[in-house]
Parts: C-alpha cells; sequence; structure tokens
C-alpha cells in the first residue's frame, strides 16, 4: 500500500474511532405494560404492572446514557410515561404528559429516547393520564455520575431504591368516577415501600440486606398521591447526601419528611446489632396516621425486628424547620467537573416575577381546583403539537392569568392554562398558599433554586430573607399552610412544560398550568426536531409535518 494512501486510511480509522467513543451510550428497554391483581394492601386489587412487575424495574443510568424504551400499551386505556425529574434538554417531546405528547392508544406501541443530560441524582417514573399513578406503573430512576467526576463521599457497599407512597384500595378508575362527581378522594387505606407493608407477624422478607460495619446509599421518593410522609430506620441515622440532583451538605438526621414527588439520598452505616430493623413510612399532618414498614436485615442478622416503632414528629413547623437545614454543596461537581456552587444564581437580575395563588371552588357545581382562578384542562390536541404546527390559537390562549393576583380569587375559569415566557430569562416564581394543607408542585423541564419558604403573604421586601447562596437545586417545591415560598430559575429550555400540583386529587382537577419558553429561531442550537414516528393527534393529525429546524 503506498504511503499517502496508508495515512488516509489511517486518519478515517482514527477519525472514526473518536466518533464512535464520543457518542454516549444507548441503553434499550422493552417494556410490557398490563393488568395485574395483587394485595399489597391486603385486599385483591387491579394494579398496573410493567414486565409483570410492581413496582416497575429500576432504570439504572449514568449521565448523558441515551434510553430507548419501546412502551407496549396492553391495557385498555391510553398510556403515557413521564420521567419525573429527568430535564429532557431541547427535548420536551419525550416528556410524556398530557400536554406535550399525544397517548398510546390501547395494542400500540410507542418508544421514548431521551437523554439523561448533564444530571445525576436520584428520581422516579409513573403513568401520567388521569389517575393511573394511583394503580402502580411507577419505578425508579437513578443517575450516577461518571467515573471522570468525583462524587463527595466514598462508594457504598450498594445502592438501593425505596418507593414510599401513600396506597388506596380502590381501582384508579374508581377514584377517577369520585373526582369526576366532585367528591374528594377521602383518606388512603395504607403507606406502601415497594409496593409492600411489612405484616410483623415473622413471615416477612427482608426487602434490603446490609453487612455489618458497610455504609449503604437509599434512594427514597414519595411516589404517592396525597400524603407527605415521614421516613425513618430504627436505630439508624440518615446522612443525607444528595436531593432531587443536586450534592446537599451532610446533615445527618433521625427522620426524613418527604413530600409529593421529592427523592432523597441518604447514607447508612450497618453498625448496630446484627438483626432486622424496620424502616417506617407514616402519614403526616393528618388527624388518622398511615404506616408503612418493611424489614431491613443484617446478613449475619440473628433476631427479629423490635414491634417498637420509631416515632414521626408531629406539626408542620418541624417540617418547615428541617427544609431551612437543607444546603447546596456548592464544592461537590454534579454531572459537570465545575462545583455546583460556580452557578452564582443570586447575582443574576430578575426578569419577571410571578405569582400563583391555589384556590378550590366550584364550577357549575363541580369541584376544581385552581392557579390564579384558572382551572386547568387538557386539550385533545396536545399544546406543544398545537405551538409546532402553528395552531396554537386554535387551540389555546397564552397568559390569561394575571402575574401578580391581589386577592385570592373567588371564582374560577376552566381551560388550558399556559404561560408564555422568553427564553433565557431569569424567572422568580412566587406560591401562595392560602389553605390549611402543604401544597407541592412540581416543575417538568428543569431545575430551579427554592429560596424561601415563610409564613404569611408575599411582598417584595421578603426578597431579603432570600437564601441566594446555596439554596439546593432541586424540581419540587413545598408550600406550607398559610404560607409562600420562592423559587429562581433561568428559562434556558425550550419547550412546553408541566408545572403541577403533585396532590392528584388537585392536579386531576385542575391545579396545574403550561409554561410555554419559545425562541423565534426555530434552530436546532435550542430545540431538536419532532422525532420521526412521534405520535399525532387531534387537529394536528392529518396537516403536513413542518419543516425541520437547522
Amino acid at each position: 500500500m503506498e504511503r499517502p494512501t496508508f495515512l488516509l486510511l489511517l486518519c478515517l480509522l482514527v477519525g472514526t474511532i473518536s466518533i464512535v467513543k464520543s457518542e454516549d451510550p444507548y441503553f434499550f428497554f422493552t417494556w410490557n405494560v398490563t393488568y395485574g391483581t395483587l394485595s399489597p394492601a391486603g385486599v385483591p386489587q387491579q394494579v398496573i404492572l410493567i414486565n409483570n412487575e410492581f413496582p416497575g424495574p429500576n432504570i439504572n443510568s449514568t449521565s448523558n446514557n441515551n434510553i430507548v424504551i419501546n412502551v407496549f400499551n396492553n391495557l385498555d386505556e391510553p398510556l403515557l410515561f413521564h420521567w419525573h425529574g429527568i430535564q429532557q434538554r431541547k427535548n420536551s417531546w419525550q416528556d410524556g404528559v398530557a400536554g406535550t405528547n399525544c397517548p398510546i392508544q390501547p395494542g400500540t406501541n410507542f418508544t421514548y429516547h431521551y437523554q439523561v443530560k448533564d444530571q445525576i441524582g436520584s428520581f422516579f417514573y409513573f403513568p401520567s393520564l388521569g389517575m393511573q399513578r394511583a394503580a402502580g406503573g411507577f419505578g425508579g430512576l437513578r443517575v450516577n455520575s461518571r467515573l471522570l467526576i468525583p462524587v463527595p463521599y466514598a462508594d457504598p457497599e450498594d445502592d438501593y431504591t425505596v418507593l414510599i407512597g401513600d396506597w388506596f384500595t380502590k381501582s384508579h378508575t374508581a377514584l377517577s368516577k369520585l373526582l369526576d362527581s366532585s367528591r374528594s378522594l377521602g383518606r388512603p387505606q395504607t403507606v406502601l415501600i415497594n409496593g409492600q407493608n411489612a405484616k410483623g407477624d415473622g413471615t416477612d422478607k427482608p426487602l434490603f440486606t446490609m453487612k455489618p460495619g458497610k455504609t449503604y446509599k437509599y434512594r427514597i421518593c414519595n411516589v404517592g398521591l396525597k400524603s407527605s410522609l415521614n421516613f425513618r430506620i430504627q436505630g439508624h441515622p440518615l446522612k443525607l447526601v444528595e436531593m432531587e440532583g443536586s450534592h446537599t451538605v451532610q446533615n445527618t438526621y433521625d427522620s426524613l419528611d418527604v413530600h409529593l414527588g421529592e427523592c432523597f439520598g441518604v447514607l447508612v452505616t450497618a453498625n448496630k446489632e446484627p438483626k432486622d430493623y424496620y424502616m417506617v413510612a407514616s402519614t403526616r399532618f393528618t388527624k388518622s396516621i398511615q404506616t408503612g414498614k418493611g424489614i431491613i436485615r443484617y446478613t449475619n442478622g440473628k433476631g427479629p425486628a423490635s414491634p417498637e416503632l420509631p416515632e414521626a414528629p408531629v406539626g408542620w413547623a418541624w417540617s418547615l424547620n428541617q427544609f431551612r437545614s437543607f444546603r447546596w454543596n456548592l464544592t461537590a461537581s454534579a454531572a459537570r467537573p465545575n462545583p455546583q456552587g460556580s452557578y452564582h444564581y443570586g447575582q443574576i437580575n430578575i426578569t419577571r416575577t410571578v405569582k400563583l395563588i391555589n384556590s378550590v371552588s366550584r364550577d357549575g357545581g363541580k369541584l376544581r381546583y385552581a392557579l390564579n382562578g384558572v382551572s386547568h384542562v387538557d386539550t385533545e390536541t396536545p399544546l406543544k403539537l398545537a405551538e409546532y404546527y402553528g395552531i396554537a390559537d386554535k387551540v389555546f390562549k397564552y397568559d390569561t392569568i394575571p402575574d401578580m393576583p391581589t386577592s385570592v380569587p373567588k371564582t374560577v375559569t376552566v381551560q388550558p392554562n399556559v404561560l408564555n415566557f422568553k427564553h433565557r430569562t431569569f424567572i422568580e416564581i412566587i406560591f401562595e398558599n392560602p389553605e390549611k394543607s402543604v401544597q407541592s408542585y412540581n416543575l417538568n423541564g428543569y431545575a430551579f433554586f427554592y429560596v424561601a419558604v415563610e409564613p404569611g403573604t408575599w411582598t417584595p421586601d421578603k426578597r431579603q430573607t432570600y437564601n441566594l447562596l446555596d439554596a439546593v437545586s432541586r424540581h419540587t417545591v413545598q408550600v406550607f399552610p398559610k404560607s409562600w415560598a420562592a423559587i429562581m430559575l433561568s428559562f434556558d429550555n425550550v419547550g412546553v412544560w408541566n408545572l403541577r400540583s403533585e396532590n392528584a386529587e388537585n392536579r386531576y382537577l385542575g391545579q396545574q398550568l403550561y409554561i410555554s419558553v419559545l425562541t423565534p429561531e426555530r434552530s436546532l442550537r435550542d430545540e431538536y426536531n419532532m422525532p420521526e414516528g412521534h405520535l399525532v393527534c387531534g387537529l394536528v393529525k392529518d396537516l403536513p409535518k413542518p419543516a425541520s429546524y437547522v
């Protein structure tokens, strides 16, 4: 072979190798979603299974991995999965909620393809339509740090997912009918830990095992419908190291309040008498307390768990004070090598302030929950598709609620609730809760800085109380009774994103909205094209596909 030809082939080979090396790994899954009959609360009931598993299989990934999941819907109803906490950078096409995606119809399949771009942490997934989450279909979703990024603690002996949540014995369709008839869900029947509640009669199998002297990571997520939960382990303190994708200052707690949609990563060391111990999750802020238990077993353990369970704290002031102890670890690196604290969110000028006040009212005798007087309803044509195809004006109106309401709305309007924000603006959102219950919210597509929560109502001078240095970057926010909370974030992720109450009843009956972040360029720099084979429905079903971004 002549030398120039050889060198050309060598260069091509090296270039090919570098391209292969630079592409992030792909992981492929096939999910068969079916109904099944189980008795998680002691009575037979219909649940949603994924590959015959309840809860569903854990997704174990690493920063920047590509996740490809082919979902076969073998239910008798439409289905979508949402990836709670995954930001879907430039890719709201894969978010899996009614405002962005057409549902997967019964007897059909759809393939989700998303990248866990620049993220680490503890998350979960769940079916997002109607009240399907009440039947299961949820599972853990973890994003590990890449090997080249240091983690601010030693590698644990093992890494466990703990899904806690209140549980109703009525089917998800029966719960939907209750809400449709303007009745409340009522009280849950029990609390489950990974789909179980230990009986305590000596027949319980352990959920997890620990070797004496070893340290384990537990990823605890509240996947329930209605209840804040307190989580603790008999005789074992919990060292908090991560919260919803952020490394935290490593404080130690006897127990943690885990609100709806929240996830915590804690370290637990097996340094007690070798035997069984209960992990416990019990409802907070309720007159009657429901409790779920699960067994942790030392590998050389001898003896059952003590029947005496550690008590949970009382009152929401304790929970508020615990929140105030959470701090961002400024020196730790998350998904990228640079320290988390290198992003100085407290020094950025606020572009726009929006205040959201939750309320409950009736529209034509029907129970509805609202934000700033508008109770959201989903549209037959997903909001994202309506925007993309240029027919948004035929489906919904932007900004129908005021940015700064002066009082709690006394009436309610039932319609799509969509706020429009300019790309790359820095926004302050205030949540005011005039009610007697804790409110929990989640924002898809983003992490934000939860800078304050205080009793009373918000006024501009309350900015003096903000934590502008080390508030934890996260995607859920809690607003305590008769209180307000403030978050700050940069709207740098183009798409249509759901901001919703994590209380299933409130969300189902309208306490949610969508945030549209648009850029006039229609550029691949800002957003991916609609994927090939993407489901279309409603008014866009027969329209020609818009020109691709460049």
